[in-house]
């Protein structure tokens, strides 16, 4: 953590909040105290969701680019692996995930967005991948995480014009998951995270795990590691809790403790 980047916990939730006035621009100190978080937020056993938040004026507005202006290409392939670092930290961490953005979320604050399992946005927000209008190209997952999210022509569109979507817009295409009032967000993504807190643990990381991993492969290959984590499941405490539940009690009244 840095002075601009810190981890607060509440209430089973743990929010990865960026402070770096006045646009929370990404220099490579803040996108590895984001990684750093990120991991710290995964192995905490009392954080159950995770969320990341720039305020209330903006979610992230890129790369600093002052930073990189006469960075040359050995240099950026040293930094490189710590650009795209900082959102596979990010994807990588095992419970739930959501961005909640006001503002803009540009270029790698973007591609942050992008890493976490869902994204919310205030009605204020405008995201986009701005970098062809640097010469540049995404450099941090954005090239592959947006098509995969809103599929390849609509990725190429954003990314080969370099323009900013609109809530609304990234609404219709998938790019975010729910709008709600400028200021209203945090408040939004914490109600949702909450519904994870107390829930079993193993199972929604594995659940996670079979989902992300899946879909970089094809369908028998992602059955094959499904069937893999789903008989590991059965090597939890939470699973005998919820079976057993289930069987002498009915549905939805199992009290899981995470193991």
């Amino acid at each position: 953590m840095t002075a601009f980047v810190r981890l607060e916990v509440a209430d089973g939730i743990g929010t990865i909040r960026i402070d770096r006035p006045t646009m929370n621009p990404l220099d490579a100190a803040v996108q590895d105290a984001i990684a750093a978080c990120a991991a710290q937020a995964d192995e905490r056993e009392d954080i159950a969701a995770v969320i990341v938040y720039g305020g209330e004026r903006v979610f992230a507005a890129g790369a600093d680019v002052k930073e990189m202006q006469h960075m040359s290409y050995v240099d950026m392939v040293a930094r490189a692996k710590h650009v795209g670092g900082c959102t596979t930290a990010v994807a990588r961490i095992g419970k739930p995930t959501v961005a909640a953005i006001e503002g803009y979320a540009l270029g790698a604050g973007c591609e942050l967005a992008l890493a976490c399992d869902f994204r919310y946005a205030a009605s204020n927000a405008r995201l986009g991948q701005p970098e062809v209008m640097l010469g540049l190209i995404p450099g941090a997952g954005g090239s592959q995480r947006l098509p995969r999210l809103i599929g390849p022509a609509r990725a190429k569109d954003m990314i080969f014009t370099g323009r900013h979507v609109t809530a609304d817009e990234a609404l219709r295409i998938g790019l975010v998951d729910d709008i709600t009032a400028p200021g209203e967000v945090y408040a939004l993504a914490r109600e949702r995270m909450s519904r994870y807190v107390g829930g079993p643990a193993v199972a929604i990381r594995h659940a996670k795990e079979a989902i992300d991993r899946g879909l970089d492969v094809d369908l028998d290959s992602g059955a094959a590691i499904e069937a893999m984590l789903f008989a590991g499941i059965f090597a939890t405490q939470d699973a005998r809790t919820g079976m057993d539940s289930f069987v002498t009690e009915g549905p939805g009244k199992a009290r899981f403790e995470g193991k």
